[in-house]
C-alpha cells in the first residue's frame, strides 16, 4: 500500500509517498517546492509538478497513479472539532475553511492544497491531519485564558497547541527506545526548531504545551517573540503609532533570536557570534536556553515527575551546545549528561545522559511526514473495518 503526504506551507509544497509494510511506514519517494506564488504560480501547479515526478518514466516510482491507496494532507488548524484524522468531505473542508479565522497564514493554503490534489487524485481517500489534534486532551484549566469565558464562547479563543504530529511521534518513539510503556511514561518533548514548542506529555495524553491560541505564544523563536506582557503590542502602538497589524507582523517575523540578536535568526550563526564576543548574541542564546528551562522546570511539576526530556527539531537534534547548556541548568533533576555522546550526536537516535541518570535525555529526530502518514493509514484501515 502506497500513501502520499501533502504538506503545503505558506510558498512551499512538500510532498512524500509511504510505502505501508505491516503497518509501518517507509518513505520511497519526495521532495519539495520552494517560491510557490513566484517561479511556480500556486499551489495548484505545484501539485501538478509532484504528480509529474512520482510518474516520470525516468525519475519516478509509480507506473500508475492508481498504486496511490490514500492522500494525507498536513492541516494546521482543526479547533476543537477534530481530536483526530479526518476523511475529507465536504462537512470538513467546511471547518478547515472555517477555522482560518484561527490560522489565516495556513489552513487557507491547506485547503488549497487539498483542492488542489483531490483534483488530480479524486478516486481516493483524502485524509486531513491536524496539528492541533493531539493537544486536545488539554483540560480547561490548562486550556482556558483568565478572559471573559464569553470570548471562548463566541470566538473560540482558547489555547490550542501545534506542532502536534512531531510531538506525538516523538513520544512514542522516545518510549520505544527506552522500552517505557507508552500508558505510563512521562516525556516532555522539546521541538526546537525556527519555531518551537514544549509538550508534556502522560500516558500519550498532553497535560501542558507552550504554543497557545497562535503559534506566537510560548518559546523565544527564530521570529517570533513567544511569551511577553500583553500590554506591549498597545504601548508599542501608543508610542510610534503602528498599526496592530504591523506590530503582529514585528512579533511573528522580526522578534526572537532575530529581534535581539540583530544579526540572524539561524541559531547556528547567533552562536557563532556569541563565541566571538557580540553581546546582544550572547544575550539572544541565554534568553532562549532561559525560556526553555523556565518551561521544563513547570513541566516537571505539571508531570509531577518526568522520565525523559526529549530534544528534536533542527536546533534539538543539531545543537549539542544548547541541549548542554540546558540540561547544564537541570542537574537538580538527577540529571548527568554524557558530554562525549551529546557531542557526537547530531540528528540521529541517541540517549545523550549517562545510563544512571536520574531523568534520561534523549535525542529524537523528527518526522512529521512519516507520522501524518501512519496516522492515515489508521485512519482508511479503520474505515475499511466499519464498511
Amino acid at each position: 500500500m502506497k500513501i502520499l503526504i501533502i504538506n503545503c506551507g505558506s510558498s512551499s509544497f512538500k510532498y512524500s509517498l509511504f510505502e505501508m509494510n505491516n503497518g509501518h511506514a517507509e518513505s520511497i519517494f519526495s521532495g519539495v517546492y520552494h517560491n510557490v506564488g513566484d517561479k511556480i504560480v500556486n499551489h495548484a501547479q505545484a501539485a501538478e509538478k509532484a504528480i509529474q515526478a512520482l510518474t516520470d518514466p525516468d525519475a519516478g516510482i509509480l507506473s500508475s497513479l492508481d498504486e496511490i491507496t490514500a492522500v494525507g494532507h498536513r492541516v494546521v488548524h482543526g479547533g476543537e472539532k477534530f481530536v483526530a484524522p479526518a476523511i475529507i468531505n465536504a462537512a470538513v473542508l467546511d471547518a478547515i475553511k472555517e477555522y482560518a479565522v484561527l490560522a489565516p497564514l495556513h489552513n487557507p493554503i491547506n485547503l488549497e492544497g487539498i483542492k488542489a490534489v483531490q483534483s488530480l487524485l479524486p478516486d481516493i481517500p483524502h485524509v486531513a491531519v491536524f496539528d492541533t489534534a493531539f493537544h486536545q486532551s488539554l483540560a480547561p484549566e490548562v486550556f482556558l485564558y483568565a478572559i471573559p469565558y464569553t470570548y471562548y464562547q463566541d470566538y473560540g479563543i482558547r489555547r490550542y497547541g501545534f506542532h502536534g504530529s512531531s510531538h506525538k511521534y516523538v513520544f512514542g518513539e522516545a518510549a520505544s527506545f527506552l522500552n517505557k510503556n507508552s500508558k505510563t511514561f512521562k516525556a516532555i518533548i522539546c521541538h526546537l526548531g525556527s519555531g518551537a514548542s514544549i509538550t508534556a506529555v502522560s500516558g500519550g495524553k498532553v497535560m501542558e504545551t507552550s504554543m497557545g491560541f497562535t503559534p506566537l505564544e510560548g518559546l523565544i523563536m527564530g521570529t517570533r517573540s513567544g511569551d511577553l506582557d500583553p500590554s506591549i503590542p498597545f504601548f508599542i502602538a501608543r508610542q510610534t503609532g503602528q498599526s496592530l497589524d504591523e506590530i503582529e507582523d514585528i512579533l511573528n517575523k522580526k522578534s526572537g533570536i532575530l529581534g535581539i540578536s540583530g544579526c540572524s535568526n539561524d541559531m547556528r550563526t547567533v552562536l557563532e557570534s556569541a563565541d566571538n564576543n557580540d553581546m546582544r548574541c550572547q544575550y539572544a542564546v541565554k534568553a532562549y536556553v532561559h525560556r526553555v528551562i523556565k518551561y521544563i522546570g513547570a513541566y516537571v511539576s505539571v508531570l509531577n515527575g518526568v522520565d525523559a526530556i526529549v530534544f528534536t527539531a533542527g536546533i534539538g537534534e543539531n545543537s549539542p551546545v544548547i541541549r548542554k547548556t540546558i540540561m547544564d541548568r537541570l542537574s537538580w533533576l538527577g540529571i548527568e549528561i554524557d558530554a562525549a555522546l551529546n557531542k557526537k550526536t547530531l540528528c540521529q537516535k541517541a540517549m545523550i545522559s549517562q545510563k544512571d541518570s536520574t531523568v534520561k535525555v534523549l535525542v529524537i529526530p523528527t518526522a512529521e511526514e512519516l507520522e501524518i502518514a501512519n496516522q492515515t493509514f489508521q485512519k482508511i484501515a479503520i474505515r475499511k473495518l466499519k464498511e
